[in-house]
């Protein structure tokens, strides 16, 4: 199909790095003489038209900025078949031939009905902090997300180390562990619950009982948020449960929100930009319905259908070692 005028947006949780791969589609189409249209409020605005016309220059100096210039909403009414009609209304009467969507598993499931009921072709870009979309070895603000959880995580330790405690402390990955593990490792946790380990209290329990009192030092727990068990404040709970806590002196940091925000690292900055450039190059040969990924340096079309019905494994090696460094 021969195509004129795209479509860029970002929908879902927003993520640091969004902005460059904005930047980069942009200016990537531009180049090519495209036409681009800027959607603002994901689906949301799609669905009500809020379109805004997008050239070289209203992109500058947008690089290190957090966030999403273009702003981001969730969508009752895109989940039904009536909004994503009159989505696809709004993008004919805008003569929008092509879409370049940027988020996470929720956004590009939309995306790929949108193309499955109504002919629209889109490509993906990755963009969420969990790192958790199969076909691409890292997403778009995970970087970012890792390094502020990190941060707090060596400062936590200070204040840990000042009054032998033991922090509890949660990062988000509501269904993943990727942010956690990664953390883990990095700021020498002694345990790391995800998601996809079951979590045994009772070897939580004797692990950090032997780490508090035989060597009467601090100690640092990293819970994703989707731990089975609920998370940082239920983990203390179950520990508290037990007499022999009572002595230890147990705190709960949840970091929350603070890993979406931020200006992105050059490593996100690096990884947006060719994603961003890359999602109009595919719709320049022709692939649509596909997400843009990078796996062992290089990009990869994924089908967009197994990018969210898929799960992406986290490296079991890693959780291993955490437990043979900590």
């Amino acid at each position: 199909m021969d195509i004129h005028r795209i479509g860029v947006f970002t929908s879902g949780g927003d993520a640091p790095g969004m902005n460059a791969c904005i930047r980069a589609a942009v200016r990537r189409a531009v180049a090519e003489g495209l036409e681009v249209v800027g959607i603002r409020r994901g689906f949301a605005g799609m669905i009500e038209g809020d379109f805004v016309e997008m050239d070289r220059q209203s992109v500058s100096n947008i690089l290190q900025i957090g966030g999403t210039i273009l702003k981001s909403a969730r969508s009752d009414a895109f989940r039904t078949p009536e909004g994503r009609a009159e989505a696809a209304t709004q993008l004919g009467m805008a003569g929008i031939d092509a879409l370049v969507a940027i988020g996470g598993d929720g956004s590009l499931q939309g995306s790929t009905h949108l193309a499955t009921e109504h002919g629209v072709a889109v490509v993906g870009c990755p963009g969420t902090i969990d790192n958790d979309l199969f076909g691409t070895d890292e997403t778009i603000g995970f970087d970012t997300a890792l390094n502020t959880a990190l941060e707090s995580i060596d400062k936590i330790r200070d204040t840990a180390d000042a009054h032998d405690r033991l922090f509890l402390v949660e990062v988000m990955g509501r269904d993943t562990g990727f942010i956690a593990l990664a953390c883990g490792i990095g700021g020498g946790a002694e345990l790391v619950l995800i998601p996809e380990m079951l979590t045994d209290v009772g070897a939580i329990k004797e692990r950090i009982l032997s780490l508090m009192t035989s060597q009467s030092r601090s100690s640092i727990v990293v819970v994703a948020e989707g731990d089975e068990l609920g998370g940082a404040h239920m983990i203390r709970q179950a520990l508290a449960e037990d007499p022999a806590f009572d002595r230890i002196d147990t705190r709960v940091s949840v970091l929350g929100h603070i890993q979406r925000g931020g200006s992105p690292t050059a490593r996100d900055r690096v990884l947006a930009s060719r994603l961003g450039a890359a999602a109009v190059e595919a719709l320049i040969e022709g692939h649509h319905g596909v997400m843009v990924g990078v796996v062992n340096n290089d990009i990869k079309l994924t089908p967009m259908r197994h990018v969210w019905s898929r799960k992406k494994e986290i490296d079991y090696d890693l959780l291993q070692l955490t437990a043979l460094l900590s």
